[in-house]
């Protein structure tokens, strides 16, 4: 995982962590290392919760990742904390130690889904994970503010209702497509390719990049053939994580004809979470639905 972590203590810091820990509000005070677990937050939350998200950038690479007093400041003032696991955002740990709050309550998503190191990290592609992370957060505010639980309960139930619409659409695709070769430059999306029936290709290939190491000659080799003998129907591309190899291969699928299909791993401003899969199923919809050349 090409996670760059440097957390920066800098003087002043912990004093800083002890005044945002000292304030009280009448709010749950939240913070979420990504954006896409932020709008599951608000969703459950409503008016009832504050919360910060760490990750939200869109155009940025979401490895790359620079700690700040400020974001130590907000874990420290933080009553619940929720985080991805897998080691996908493994400088939370670290982060947590830093500003410890004994009654704060941590929700690591890799937990709730059984995932661990080395385990495809992009928990939020699978489509049973956000309402296993719902029922959690539910949960999780439901305790810390027993006054309101009737309130989070009734916004889960709604949550999990609005995402119908994304179920009907992944099995709207599974029908038709199911056992179609695609591939990829990165597992980003290979927990939703596996729920819409779709065969991956290039996986060795895809987890090399994922964790900044070079995949071997021949797995390069055998990337550059799906494409130029179109033995894949598209080409999932990360559009946050570029690197000269992956371009390349972007390249070599436009020269060749093949569709490309840009996923991302922050969730776009302004859109929620169940218009964010929309977006992507509906973009591989219509490269599945090109013509082959």
């Amino acid at each position: 995982m090409r996670t760059v972590a440097r957390l920066a203590l800098a003087s002043g810091l912990f004093f800083a962590m002890t005044i945002g820990a000292a304030g009280q509000d009448t709010k749950l005070s939240i913070v979420a290392a990504e954006n896409f677990y932020a709008d599951i937050v608000r969703q459950i939350g409503g008016d009832r919760v504050e919360v910060a998200s760490i990750l939200s950038n869109p155009n940025q690479d979401p490895h790359l990742f620079e700690a700040t007093p400020t974001i130590v400041r907000q874990i420290a003032a933080a009553k619940i904390v929720i985080f991805n696991g897998a080691d996908y955002d493994a400088w939370m740990d670290k982060l947590l130690k830093a500003a410890p709050r004994a009654e704060r309550t941590v929700v690591t998503v890799a937990e709730l889904v059984n995932k661990k190191a080395g385990d495809n990290p992009h928990l939020w592609y699978e489509p049973t994970t956000m309402p296993t992370v719902a029922r959690a957060l539910a949960s999780a505010f439901s305790r810390t503010d027993p006054a309101h639980a009737a309130d989070y309960a009734a916004r889960l139930q709604a949550f999990i209702g609005s995402l119908d619409r994304v179920n009907r659409k992944i099995e709207e695709i599974r029908a038709k497509y199911a056992g179609v070769a695609i591939t990829a430059t990165e597992p980003v999306f290979g927990y939703m390719a596996s729920a819409l029936g779709l065969k991956v290709r290039n996986e060795r290939f895809q987890m090399a990049v994922m964790n900044d190491t070079e995949p071997s000659a021949r797995e390069i080799a055998a990337f550059e053939d799906d494409l130029k003998e179109h033995k894949v129907k598209l080409l999932l591309y990360n559009k946050q994580a570029s690197t000269k190899l992956t371009q390349g291969m972007l390249d070599l699928a436009h020269r060749s004809n093949v569709p490309v299909v840009g996923v991302t791993e922050t969730e776009p401003m302004g859109m929620s979470y169940q218009d964010w899969m929309l977006s992507h199923l509906e973009d591989l919809q219509k490269a599945l639905a090109q013509p082959s050349t």
